[in-house]
């Protein structure tokens, strides 16, 4: 099992206005994909697939299970 703090930003439209969107959120990655995800390069950019569920039972905390990902090359971005 990985564990990371994944960062997001980007140009949303709302109500007709851009709008910027940012936020970090917790991330695990268990299974196969957990060793890919561990040899990942540290600040490239990814497109994850994945849900949300509570940090545990009891939490009102969300973290993201990452399910797969793809590498996407900054010139993309």
């Amino acid at each position: 099992m990985v564990s990371a703090r994944l960062l997001h930003s980007s140009q949303q439209m709302e109500a007709g206005t851009d709008r910027l969107a940012e936020f970090e959120i917790a991330a695990l990655a268990a299974g196969e994909v957990s060793g890919q995800f561990n040899q990942a390069d540290l600040g490239s950019m990814f497109q994850f697939t994945g849900f949300l569920a509570r940090k545990n039972r009891n939490s009102k905390s969300l973290v993201f299970h990452i399910v797969d990902f793809e590498i996407h090359s900054l010139e993309n971005c």
